[in-house]
């Protein structure tokens, strides 16, 4: 496939969601634009959080001077 042909599917399934999409009352549209865990299913917002991530140790390996 050539990338113009990589192209126009892309397109064509953006277009096809939105169809999709387009035919759902406004709540159903809202629930499946969430992006749910690929694992369990939770809404994003109830994902919990690395509080054991070391940020001034990740800013420190990148480069940066420390977090705020």
């Amino acid at each position: 496939m050539t990338d113009r042909d990589y192209l126009w599917c892309a397109l064509n399934l953006a277009l096809d969601q939105e169809e999709e999409l387009a035919r759902l009352c406004p709540e159903c549209r809202q629930r499946a634009q969430e992006e749910p865990c690929p694992v369990c299913g939770a809404p994003r917002e109830g994902w919990s959080v690395n509080r054991e991530f070391d940020w001034a140790r990740y800013e420190q390996l990148k480069g940066g001077g420390g977090r705020d």
